[in-house]
Protein backbone atom coordinates (compact mmCIF):
# COMPACT_ATOMS: atom_id res chain seq x y z
CA UNK A 1 0.00 0.00 0.00
CA UNK A 2 1.56 3.33 -1.08
CA UNK A 3 1.01 6.74 0.52
CA UNK A 4 -1.93 7.63 -1.72
CA UNK A 5 -3.66 4.35 -0.91
CA UNK A 6 -3.05 4.95 2.80
CA UNK A 7 -4.61 8.41 2.65
CA UNK A 8 -7.60 6.89 0.84
CA UNK A 9 -7.88 4.33 3.66
CA UNK A 10 -7.73 7.14 6.20
CA UNK A 11 -10.69 8.87 4.53
CA UNK A 12 -12.75 5.67 4.36
CA UNK A 13 -15.36 4.73 6.99
CA UNK A 14 -12.91 2.22 8.49
CA UNK A 15 -10.13 4.81 8.64
CA UNK A 16 -12.37 7.43 10.22
CA UNK A 17 -13.38 5.09 13.04
CA UNK A 18 -9.76 4.12 13.83
CA UNK A 19 -7.23 6.35 12.05
CA UNK A 20 -4.16 5.44 14.10
CA UNK A 21 -3.04 2.42 12.00
CA UNK A 22 -3.16 4.58 8.87
CA UNK A 23 -1.12 7.29 10.60
CA UNK A 24 1.62 4.79 11.36
CA UNK A 25 1.62 3.46 7.80
CA UNK A 26 2.08 7.02 6.55
CA UNK A 27 4.81 7.68 9.10
CA UNK A 28 6.81 4.81 7.62
CA UNK A 29 7.22 6.91 4.43
CA UNK A 30 8.75 9.78 6.42
CA UNK A 31 7.52 12.84 8.36
CA UNK A 32 6.33 14.46 5.12
CA UNK A 33 5.18 12.36 2.18
CA UNK A 34 3.64 13.14 -1.19
CA UNK A 35 0.31 11.30 -1.30
CA UNK A 36 -1.01 12.49 -4.65
CA UNK A 37 -0.20 14.82 -7.57
CA UNK A 38 -0.59 17.89 -5.33
CA UNK A 39 -1.27 16.42 -1.88
CA UNK A 40 1.20 16.04 0.98
CA UNK A 41 0.62 14.32 4.31
CA UNK A 42 2.54 15.40 7.42
CA UNK A 43 2.98 13.06 10.39
CA UNK A 44 6.08 14.60 12.00
CA UNK A 45 5.68 16.86 15.02
CA UNK A 46 8.44 19.36 14.14
CA UNK A 47 7.33 19.51 10.51
CA UNK A 48 3.66 20.04 11.37
CA UNK A 49 4.53 22.72 13.92
CA UNK A 50 6.72 24.50 11.36
CA UNK A 51 4.08 24.44 8.64
CA UNK A 52 1.27 25.61 10.93
CA UNK A 53 3.33 28.75 11.60
CA UNK A 54 4.54 29.33 8.02
CA UNK A 55 2.78 32.34 6.40
CA UNK A 56 3.16 30.69 2.99
CA UNK A 57 0.52 28.18 3.98
CA UNK A 58 -3.05 29.33 4.42
CA UNK A 59 -6.60 28.12 4.68
CA UNK A 60 -8.94 28.03 1.69
CA UNK A 61 -10.24 31.62 1.55
CA UNK A 62 -12.73 33.11 -0.94
CA UNK A 63 -10.26 33.58 -3.78
CA UNK A 64 -8.95 30.04 -3.43
CA UNK A 65 -12.45 28.59 -3.11
CA UNK A 66 -13.42 30.28 -6.35
CA UNK A 67 -10.55 28.42 -8.03
CA UNK A 68 -10.93 25.02 -6.40
CA UNK A 69 -14.62 24.83 -5.36
CA UNK A 70 -16.71 26.61 -8.02
CA UNK A 71 -20.28 27.02 -6.86
CA UNK A 72 -19.35 26.99 -3.17
CA UNK A 73 -21.59 29.97 -2.48
CA UNK A 74 -24.60 27.76 -3.21
CA UNK A 75 -23.89 25.80 -0.02
CA UNK A 76 -25.10 27.54 3.17
CA UNK A 77 -22.64 25.48 5.22
CA UNK A 78 -19.56 26.31 3.15
CA UNK A 79 -20.63 29.93 2.72
CA UNK A 80 -21.27 30.36 6.44
CA UNK A 81 -17.98 28.82 7.57
CA UNK A 82 -16.10 30.82 4.92
CA UNK A 83 -17.21 34.13 6.45
CA UNK A 84 -15.71 33.25 9.85
CA UNK A 85 -12.20 33.55 11.24
CA UNK A 86 -11.91 29.76 10.85
CA UNK A 87 -11.68 30.01 7.06
CA UNK A 88 -9.99 33.34 6.43
CA UNK A 89 -6.34 34.36 6.16
CA UNK A 90 -4.63 37.51 7.45
CA UNK A 91 -5.43 40.36 7.47
CA UNK A 92 -9.16 39.46 7.64
CA UNK A 93 -8.50 36.60 10.05
CA UNK A 94 -6.49 38.83 12.39
CA UNK A 95 -9.16 41.55 12.31
CA UNK A 96 -11.98 39.19 13.27
CA UNK A 97 -9.97 37.25 15.84
CA UNK A 98 -9.03 40.42 17.74
CA UNK A 99 -12.70 41.32 18.16
CA UNK A 100 -13.47 38.09 20.05
CA UNK A 101 -10.14 37.51 21.77
CA UNK A 102 -10.96 39.69 24.77
CA UNK A 103 -13.46 37.11 26.03
CA UNK A 104 -10.78 34.40 26.11
CA UNK A 105 -7.86 36.03 27.91
CA UNK A 106 -6.08 33.89 30.54
CA UNK A 107 -7.38 36.18 33.29
CA UNK A 108 -11.02 35.87 32.21
CA UNK A 109 -10.74 32.12 31.77
CA UNK A 110 -9.16 31.67 35.22
CA UNK A 111 -12.03 33.66 36.72
CA UNK A 112 -14.48 31.08 35.37
CA UNK A 113 -13.05 28.14 37.34
CA UNK A 114 -15.59 28.32 40.16
CA UNK A 115 -18.49 28.61 37.72
CA UNK A 116 -17.28 25.57 35.77
CA UNK A 117 -16.81 23.59 39.00
CA UNK A 118 -20.34 24.45 40.17
CA UNK A 119 -21.84 23.41 36.82
CA UNK A 120 -19.86 20.17 36.87
CA UNK A 121 -21.18 19.36 40.35
CA UNK A 122 -24.77 19.99 39.25
CA UNK A 123 -24.34 17.66 36.28
CA UNK A 124 -22.79 14.97 38.47
CA UNK A 125 -25.75 15.27 40.86
CA UNK A 126 -28.07 14.67 37.91
CA UNK A 127 -26.00 11.67 36.78
CA UNK A 128 -26.27 10.18 40.28
CA UNK A 129 -30.05 10.53 40.21
CA UNK A 130 -30.38 9.14 36.70
CA UNK A 131 -28.00 6.25 37.32
CA UNK A 132 -29.45 5.22 40.66
CA UNK A 133 -29.88 1.46 40.81
CA UNK A 134 -27.31 0.72 38.13
CA UNK A 135 -29.16 2.23 35.17
CA UNK A 136 -26.78 3.20 32.31
CA UNK A 137 -26.16 6.90 31.80
CA UNK A 138 -24.91 8.42 28.55
CA UNK A 139 -21.92 10.46 29.69
CA UNK A 140 -21.93 12.53 26.50
CA UNK A 141 -25.57 13.57 26.79
CA UNK A 142 -25.55 14.06 30.56
CA UNK A 143 -22.15 15.69 31.11
CA UNK A 144 -19.74 16.07 28.19
CA UNK A 145 -22.20 18.09 26.09
CA UNK A 146 -24.07 20.20 28.67
CA UNK A 147 -20.94 21.36 30.54
CA UNK A 148 -19.12 23.10 27.66
CA UNK A 149 -22.31 24.20 25.90
CA UNK A 150 -23.43 25.85 29.13
CA UNK A 151 -20.13 27.71 29.46
CA UNK A 152 -19.94 28.98 25.88
CA UNK A 153 -23.63 29.87 25.82
CA UNK A 154 -23.17 31.94 28.97
CA UNK A 155 -20.33 33.82 27.26
CA UNK A 156 -22.45 34.43 24.16
CA UNK A 157 -25.61 35.23 26.07
CA UNK A 158 -27.63 32.30 24.72
CA UNK A 159 -30.65 31.53 26.95
CA UNK A 160 -30.33 28.29 28.92
CA UNK A 161 -33.62 26.98 27.52
CA UNK A 162 -32.18 27.03 23.98
CA UNK A 163 -29.03 25.02 24.68
CA UNK A 164 -30.43 21.56 23.87
CA UNK A 165 -31.04 22.70 20.28
CA UNK A 166 -27.42 23.02 19.35
CA UNK A 167 -26.07 19.49 19.60
CA UNK A 168 -27.78 18.22 16.46
CA UNK A 169 -27.35 21.45 14.51
CA UNK A 170 -23.62 21.52 15.28
CA UNK A 171 -23.20 17.82 14.49
CA UNK A 172 -24.84 18.45 11.11
CA UNK A 173 -22.80 21.56 10.29
CA UNK A 174 -19.39 20.18 11.26
CA UNK A 175 -19.58 17.55 8.54
CA UNK A 176 -18.45 20.32 6.20
CA UNK A 177 -15.08 20.39 7.98
CA UNK A 178 -14.23 16.87 6.82
CA UNK A 179 -11.64 16.63 4.01
CA UNK A 180 -14.06 14.45 2.01
CA UNK A 181 -17.83 14.97 2.08
CA UNK A 182 -20.59 13.34 0.05
CA UNK A 183 -23.47 15.33 -1.49
CA UNK A 184 -25.79 13.75 1.10
CA UNK A 185 -23.52 14.82 3.96
CA UNK A 186 -23.26 18.33 2.50
CA UNK A 187 -27.05 18.57 2.39
CA UNK A 188 -27.18 17.69 6.08
CA UNK A 189 -24.46 20.27 6.84
CA UNK A 190 -26.41 22.89 4.89
CA UNK A 191 -29.48 22.18 7.00
CA UNK A 192 -27.51 22.69 10.21
CA UNK A 193 -25.99 25.90 8.89
CA UNK A 194 -29.39 27.37 8.07
CA UNK A 195 -30.78 26.47 11.52
CA UNK A 196 -27.80 28.03 13.31
CA UNK A 197 -27.73 31.13 11.14
CA UNK A 198 -31.46 31.73 11.65
CA UNK A 199 -31.08 31.27 15.40
CA UNK A 200 -28.27 33.81 15.68
CA UNK A 201 -30.04 36.28 13.40
CA UNK A 202 -32.87 36.29 15.95
CA UNK A 203 -30.43 36.58 18.88
CA UNK A 204 -28.67 39.52 17.20
CA UNK A 205 -32.00 41.26 16.72
CA UNK A 206 -32.86 40.61 20.37
CA UNK A 207 -29.54 42.09 21.53
CA UNK A 208 -30.15 45.22 19.47
CA UNK A 209 -33.46 45.67 21.29
CA UNK A 210 -32.07 44.76 24.71
CA UNK A 211 -28.26 44.81 25.01
CA UNK A 212 -26.67 42.56 27.63
CA UNK A 213 -23.25 41.93 29.15
CA UNK A 214 -22.21 39.20 26.72
CA UNK A 215 -20.03 38.60 23.68
CA UNK A 216 -22.95 38.70 21.24
CA UNK A 217 -23.85 42.23 22.33
CA UNK A 218 -20.20 43.30 22.06
CA UNK A 219 -19.89 41.99 18.50
CA UNK A 220 -23.25 43.51 17.48
CA UNK A 221 -22.01 46.90 18.70
CA UNK A 222 -18.83 46.56 16.66
CA UNK A 223 -20.83 45.75 13.52
CA UNK A 224 -23.38 48.50 14.07
CA UNK A 225 -20.68 51.09 14.78
CA UNK A 226 -18.35 50.16 11.93
CA UNK A 227 -19.43 47.56 9.38
CA UNK A 228 -15.96 47.53 7.87
CA UNK A 229 -14.56 46.04 11.08
CA UNK A 230 -17.21 43.30 11.08
CA UNK A 231 -19.75 42.81 8.31
CA UNK A 232 -23.21 41.37 8.88
CA UNK A 233 -22.26 38.03 7.32
CA UNK A 234 -19.08 37.91 9.42
CA UNK A 235 -21.04 38.67 12.58
CA UNK A 236 -23.38 35.72 12.12
CA UNK A 237 -20.68 33.36 10.86
CA UNK A 238 -18.39 34.05 13.80
CA UNK A 239 -21.17 33.65 16.34
CA UNK A 240 -21.94 30.24 14.82
CA UNK A 241 -18.26 29.20 14.86
CA UNK A 242 -17.69 30.46 18.40
CA UNK A 243 -20.67 28.45 19.62
CA UNK A 244 -19.85 25.25 17.74
CA UNK A 245 -16.11 25.34 18.42
CA UNK A 246 -16.83 26.27 22.03
CA UNK A 247 -18.47 22.96 22.83
CA UNK A 248 -17.86 20.45 20.02
CA UNK A 249 -14.13 20.13 20.69
CA UNK A 250 -14.51 20.11 24.47
CA UNK A 251 -17.33 17.55 24.37
CA UNK A 252 -15.01 15.22 22.45
CA UNK A 253 -12.12 15.98 24.80
CA UNK A 254 -14.25 15.01 27.80
CA UNK A 255 -15.62 11.87 26.15
CA UNK A 256 -12.32 10.69 24.70
CA UNK A 257 -10.54 11.53 27.92
CA UNK A 258 -12.93 9.66 30.18
CA UNK A 259 -12.67 6.55 28.01
CA UNK A 260 -8.87 6.69 28.30
CA UNK A 261 -8.94 7.18 32.07
CA UNK A 262 -11.35 4.29 32.58
CA UNK A 263 -8.99 2.10 30.55
CA UNK A 264 -6.07 3.14 32.81
CA UNK A 265 -7.45 2.79 36.34
CA UNK A 266 -4.16 3.27 38.20
CA UNK A 267 -3.60 6.56 36.42
CA UNK A 268 -7.21 7.50 37.21
CA UNK A 269 -6.67 6.63 40.89
CA UNK A 270 -3.62 8.90 41.02
CA UNK A 271 -5.62 11.82 39.61
CA UNK A 272 -8.52 11.07 41.95
CA UNK A 273 -6.23 11.43 44.94
CA UNK A 274 -4.16 14.32 43.57
CA UNK A 275 -6.36 16.72 41.55
CA UNK A 276 -3.45 19.15 41.23
CA UNK A 277 -2.09 16.79 38.58
CA UNK A 278 -5.01 17.62 36.26
CA UNK A 279 -3.09 20.01 33.93
CA UNK A 280 -0.52 17.33 33.05
CA UNK A 281 -3.25 14.73 32.61
CA UNK A 282 -5.22 16.95 30.25
CA UNK A 283 -2.14 17.64 28.13
CA UNK A 284 -1.49 13.91 27.81
CA UNK A 285 -5.14 13.19 26.98
CA UNK A 286 -4.96 15.86 24.29
CA UNK A 287 -1.84 14.21 22.92
CA UNK A 288 -3.01 10.62 23.20
CA UNK A 289 -6.43 10.89 21.52
CA UNK A 290 -7.08 14.49 20.50
CA UNK A 291 -10.57 15.78 19.68
CA UNK A 292 -9.25 17.47 16.53
CA UNK A 293 -7.24 15.04 14.42
CA UNK A 294 -6.16 17.09 11.42
CA UNK A 295 -6.29 20.35 9.54
CA UNK A 296 -5.43 21.36 5.98
CA UNK A 297 -3.46 24.17 4.37
CA UNK A 298 -2.70 25.30 0.82
CA UNK A 299 0.74 26.57 -0.17
CA UNK A 300 0.82 30.03 -1.76
CA UNK A 301 4.52 29.60 -2.59
CA UNK A 302 6.96 26.67 -2.66
CA UNK A 303 7.88 25.36 0.81
CA UNK A 304 10.51 22.76 1.64
CA UNK A 305 10.01 20.83 4.87
CA UNK A 306 11.31 17.47 6.01
CA UNK A 307 13.33 17.22 2.81
CA UNK A 308 10.19 17.42 0.65
CA UNK A 309 9.23 20.39 -1.52
CA UNK A 310 5.59 21.39 -1.45
CA UNK A 311 4.89 23.40 -4.63
CA UNK A 312 2.61 26.38 -5.04
CA UNK A 313 -1.02 25.21 -4.76
CA UNK A 314 0.09 22.04 -2.98
CA UNK A 315 -2.45 20.72 -0.48
CA UNK A 316 -1.00 19.88 2.91
CA UNK A 317 -2.79 17.42 5.19
CA UNK A 318 -1.48 18.21 8.68
CA UNK A 319 -2.23 15.09 10.72
CA UNK A 320 -2.16 16.56 14.21
CA UNK A 321 -2.96 13.29 15.95
CA UNK A 322 -0.11 11.57 14.10
CA UNK A 323 2.28 14.41 15.00
CA UNK A 324 1.25 13.96 18.63
CA UNK A 325 2.53 10.37 18.38
CA UNK A 326 5.81 11.18 16.67
CA UNK A 327 8.37 8.92 18.44
CA UNK A 328 11.11 11.48 17.75
CA UNK A 329 9.39 13.76 20.26
CA UNK A 330 7.42 11.34 22.46
CA UNK A 331 9.14 8.08 23.47
CA UNK A 332 6.68 5.18 23.43
CA UNK A 333 4.01 7.45 21.94
CA UNK A 334 1.33 4.74 21.95
CA UNK A 335 1.48 4.61 25.76
CA UNK A 336 -0.75 6.87 27.86
CA UNK A 337 1.68 8.54 30.26
CA UNK A 338 0.56 11.68 32.12
CA UNK A 339 4.03 11.95 33.69
CA UNK A 340 5.84 12.74 30.46
CA UNK A 341 8.65 15.26 30.81
CA UNK A 342 7.36 17.34 27.88
CA UNK A 343 4.06 17.57 26.11
CA UNK A 344 2.80 20.65 24.22
CA UNK A 345 0.66 18.62 21.80
CA UNK A 346 -0.53 20.17 18.56
CA UNK A 347 -4.14 19.30 19.29
CA UNK A 348 -5.24 22.95 19.20
CA UNK A 349 -2.97 23.80 16.26
CA UNK A 350 -0.25 26.46 16.25
CA UNK A 351 0.43 29.77 14.57
CA UNK A 352 -2.25 32.29 13.53
CA UNK A 353 -5.07 29.74 13.66
CA UNK A 354 -4.22 28.40 17.13
CA UNK A 355 -7.59 27.65 18.74
CA UNK A 356 -8.96 30.79 20.38
CA UNK A 357 -10.80 28.76 23.03
CA UNK A 358 -7.95 26.36 23.87
CA UNK A 359 -7.51 27.80 27.36
CA UNK A 360 -11.20 27.45 28.11
CA UNK A 361 -11.31 23.84 26.91
CA UNK A 362 -8.29 23.00 29.05
CA UNK A 363 -9.86 24.62 32.10
CA UNK A 364 -13.11 22.70 31.70
CA UNK A 365 -11.27 19.39 31.40
CA UNK A 366 -8.92 20.18 34.28
CA UNK A 367 -11.91 20.88 36.52
CA UNK A 368 -14.16 18.08 35.27
CA UNK A 369 -11.96 14.99 35.41
CA UNK A 370 -10.92 15.20 39.10
CA UNK A 371 -14.51 15.96 40.12
CA UNK A 372 -15.88 13.05 38.13
CA UNK A 373 -13.32 10.62 39.52
CA UNK A 374 -13.74 11.80 43.10
CA UNK A 375 -17.53 11.87 43.19
CA UNK A 376 -18.10 8.82 40.97
CA UNK A 377 -15.39 6.34 42.04
CA UNK A 378 -17.32 3.40 40.58
CA UNK A 379 -17.70 4.94 37.12
CA UNK A 380 -17.41 2.21 34.45
CA UNK A 381 -18.16 1.74 30.78
CA UNK A 382 -21.21 -0.36 29.99
CA UNK A 383 -19.63 -1.64 26.75
CA UNK A 384 -16.90 -0.59 24.31
CA UNK A 385 -18.13 2.74 22.90
CA UNK A 386 -18.46 3.50 19.18
CA UNK A 387 -16.77 6.46 17.51
CA UNK A 388 -18.63 8.73 15.14
CA UNK A 389 -17.65 8.37 11.49
CA UNK A 390 -15.73 11.63 11.55
CA UNK A 391 -12.02 12.19 11.09
CA UNK A 392 -11.46 15.89 11.79
CA UNK A 393 -13.56 16.05 14.98
CA UNK A 394 -12.98 12.66 16.60
CA UNK A 395 -15.40 11.60 19.31
CA UNK A 396 -17.93 9.01 20.37
CA UNK A 397 -21.54 8.67 19.30
CA UNK A 398 -22.44 7.94 22.91
CA UNK A 399 -20.60 6.83 26.04
CA UNK A 400 -22.88 4.71 28.25
CA UNK A 401 -21.56 4.33 31.79
CA UNK A 402 -22.72 3.01 35.13
CA UNK A 403 -21.88 4.94 38.24
CA UNK A 404 -22.37 2.54 41.15
CA UNK A 405 -20.09 -0.37 40.24
CA UNK A 406 -16.76 -0.93 42.00
CA UNK A 407 -13.69 0.37 40.19
CA UNK A 408 -12.04 -2.17 37.85
CA UNK A 409 -8.81 -3.85 38.90
CA UNK A 410 -5.64 -2.05 37.79
CA UNK A 411 -4.39 -3.34 34.45
CA UNK A 412 -2.31 -0.61 32.85
CA UNK A 413 0.93 -1.14 34.72
CA UNK A 414 1.12 2.41 36.09
CA UNK A 415 2.83 2.29 39.49
CA UNK A 416 0.43 3.24 42.27
CA UNK A 417 1.14 6.77 43.43
CA UNK A 418 3.56 7.41 40.57
CA UNK A 419 3.02 11.10 40.03
CA UNK A 420 6.32 12.83 39.49
CA UNK A 421 7.28 12.60 43.15
CA UNK A 422 3.77 13.13 44.54
CA UNK A 423 2.85 10.36 47.01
Amino acid sequence: MDAADTVALLMSPQGRIDPYPAYERLRAFGPVVQAGPAMFAVTGYAEADELLRDPRLGVLDDALRDRFLPGWRDSPAIASISRSMLRTNPPDHSRMRRLAAGAFTPRRIAAMRDVVAAQADELIDAMLRRGDGGEPVDFLAEFAYPLPVGVICALLGVPAADRPLFRRWAADLTGVLEPVITPEELAVADRGAVELRDYFAELVAARRRAPADDLTTALVRVHDTDGERLSGDELLANLVVLLVAGFETTTNLLGNGLAVLLAHPRAADALRGHPQLAPAYVEELLRYDPPVQLTTRLASAPVTVGGVEVPTDGWVLLLLAAANRDPRRYPEPERFDPWRAQSHPLSFGAGPHFCLGAGLARLEAQVAFPQLLRRLPGLALVAPPRHRSRLVLRGYESLPVTIDTPPPAPRDGTPAGAAGGTP
